[in-house]
């Protein structure tokens, strides 16, 4: 039997012929057949993977000049595949391959350049290496130069010569050029406004499996912008996207599921693909997971679990979280009561724009909670929400111009915001204006607008506007006379907690004959009052 430690001969082990034939003349020094060697060690080809051995036999190749097996070894360094890693090493070996005039060495060597990896950071040897790699059609190489004339980085910034670049590598299929095109169509740089050119570039580029541009054409069709509406095509592109694990189309197929938009809603796998994009870092499905987590929804109620991950999503600046975490801080949920750290996070939303942070703060600095009382910088947070049409700011806006304790008076200004307010629906400003018109205060008497007003504060619920309408029913006063009507919105306000419509409810209640009585118990027990 044959001693197991003697080394059997290559055709014994089963070699091919073209691996023999490969082997002979690279112990020969045929330096093509020496990187043709370390090409099979590689990918395994006709022999066992063994990357030490591809980096024996490229280096072979390399040092008798053979530009391909320079590059070669140069990924070799940079991935770290049968030697240590070693981007200084990636760099030396690309640039004797890049000055041969080898594209692929060239594209390399100005990444190393870009990234200052191995060598030191150099836009500018960036972007000759990028040229030469373009020149010569390296798709690549010319994604890149377009991304720079677009930048200005390393060149004057140049949207036409962008484009130049980025269609000839786009043309060549290159997925993230097409990406890169469909943007520029998208957004009318470097080429006039073209929204079906758009669509076609991300189009292609999804079509190879580019997930941003998965993303982008999903986000098209689930907002119906530059093709028709269609949930389900917008749900298969997310799909595909959110199984490569692009963050932003898992947290959109969150959002659809969750709302049954174009799917039935499904609780449950909304809460599954919002975990895949929030433990990829990404902030509104972590914010979204945590709001679940305070509110019991789809999950056990934790406060401890919805602060943790709304901390994730503050830290990184999401305003809404910021925002969320400050009202348990304030609350203390799930974490010590502590109004300062509140109060912080309230600030660092307000600051973002979050109108409702800034309309809490509004709220305390009016109020003097847990900070010194000052109307002037109330009045600040209350207009920045305000400005935003924020109606419970525009209100209180309204409400300090109305307040003598504020020092701000001013009936023209008061009635302006509280007519913003009033516009969207907002009860308060309803009654407020009713109140206006009713009395005079500000505005020229208008019995009319001032039950319109009310009307529409009453049917939102508003006790003192159900009140008022009762009163104008009942004397006849700026409205028809009518016991009935008066009768149905007075034990509403009563019912409301306002005390003293009971009176009045009483004195309606007398002056009526049974039919009406039970007209207005039939009124009653509908729950709705006419006009």
């Amino acid at each position: 039997m044959q001693n197991a430690s003697v080394r059997q001969p290559d055709a014994a082990r089963g070699h091919t012929a073209e691996y023999l034939r490969v082997k002979a003349l690279a112990e020969r020094g045929v330096a093509n057949a020496q990187h043709s060697l370390g090409f099979m060690y590689v990918n395994g080809q006709n022999v066992a993977q063994d990357f030490a051995l591809a980096v024996e036999w490229y280096r072979k190749a390399a040092n008798s000049g053979l530009e391909h097996a320079q590059y070669n070894l140069g990924v070799m360094y940079q991935k770290g595949q049968g030697v240590e890693q070693d981007y200084t090493q990636a760099a030396i070996w690309y640039e004797r391959a890049a000055v041969q005039g080898y594209a692929a060495a060239q594209y390399n060597l100005g990444w190393l350049y870009a990234k200052g990896q191995g060598i030191g950071h150099d836009v500018e040897q960036a972007m000759h290496w990028f040229s030469k790699a373009a020149e010569q059609g390296d798709a690549g190489a010319q994604n890149n130069l377009g991304m720079m004339y677009e930048t200005g980085k390393g060149v004057p910034q140049d949207f036409k010569q962008a484009i130049f670049w980025y269609r000839k590598a786009a043309e060549q299929g290159y997925a993230r050029a097409q990406f890169n095109l469909a943007l520029r169509y998208d957004n009318a740089q470097g080429v006039p406004l073209d929204r079906p050119q758009a669509i076609l570039w991300f189009r292609k580029a999804a079509e190879q499996g580019y997930a941003p541009a998965q993303f982008n054409l999903g986000l098209r069709f689930d907002k119906g912008q530059g093709v028709p509406q269609n949930s389900q095509k917008a749900i298969s592109w997310y799909r595909r996207a959110a199984d490569q694990g692009h963050a932003s189309s898992q947290f959109n197929l969150a959002l659809m599921y969750d709302s049954g938009h174009g799917v039935p809603r499904d609780e449950a796998l909304a809460l599954e693909w919002y975990l895949k994009a929030a433990n990829q870092g990404h902030a509104g499905a972590q914010d979204n997971i945590g709001l679940r987590y305070e509110h019991g929804q789809g999950v056990g109620q934790d406060f401890e679990q919805a602060q943790a991950w709304y901390r994730k999503a503050a830290e990184q600046g999401f305003a809404s979280a910021q925002y969320h975490l400050g009202l348990l801080y304030d609350a203390g949920s799930g974490l010590e009561r502590d109004t300062l750290e509140a109060i912080g996070w309230f600030r660092k939303a307000a600051e973002q724009s979050h109108v409702r942070a800034q309309f809490e703060l509004g709220l305390r600095f009016e109020g003097g909670i847990d900070v010194p009382r000052d109307y002037v910088r109330a009045m600040a947070w209350y207009r920045r929400a305000a400005d935003h049409d924020y109606a419970p700011a525009q209100f209180m806006v309204g409400a300090l111009f109305d307040s003598d304790d504020a020092g701000m008076l001013d009936s023209r200004e008061a009635y302006s915001w509280y007519r913003k307010a009033a516009e969207q629906g907002y009860a308060r400003a309803q009654f407020a204006l009713g109140l206006r018109h009713d009395s005079g205060q500000g505005v020229q008497r208008d019995y009319e607008a001032a039950y319109f007003w009310y009307l529409q504060a009453a049917r939102q619920g508003h006790a003192r506007a159900q009140f008022n309408l009762g009163l104008m029913h009942a004397s006849g006063h700026g409205a028809v006379p009518d016991l009935v009507q008066a009768l149905t919105w007075l034990q509403q306000a009563e019912q409301a907690g306002v005390a003293a419509a009971t009176r009045y409810v009483k004195a309606t209640a007398a002056k009526m004959n049974p039919a009406q009585l039970a007209q207005a118990q039939c009124l009653a027990v509908g729950g709705d009052v006419a006009a």
